[in-house]
């Protein structure tokens, strides 16, 4: 098995894991770590295709995940803080309740 090839089957293994916390899990910032998790995962993926292909085009690409999840971070973090301080919900099964 070449180098290439371990960093995609890597890259599968940390996606599932986070995967597995996702639907798993009920904490909104556990669901939000799980998140990030996976799109880890994702970019590992790419850059060793990549390299595996010899192109530049997915570590582009993983940089603009990298932009997204920050992004993503930062508007789901602040959400899910006020979501906390005005509704005292911290887990993922009270949050349909909000249109109540």
């Amino acid at each position: 098995m070449t180098l290439e090839k371990a960093y995609i089957l890597l890259g599968i293994l940390v996606f599932l894991m986070g995967l597995l916390g996702v639907i798993v899990r009920k904490n909104l910032i556990t669901i939000l770590v799980s998140t990030e998790i996976m799109l880890n995962g994702v970019n590992l993926v790419l850059v060793a295709v990549d390299r595996y292909l010899g192109n530049v085009e997915g570590q582009i690409f993983a940089l603009f995940v990298l932009t997204v999840a920050a992004a993503e971070v930062a508007v789901g973090l602040g959400l899910v803080v006020s979501i906390f301080r005005l509704r005292g919900y911290e887990g993922s099964s009270e949050v349909v309740h909000l249109r109540d």
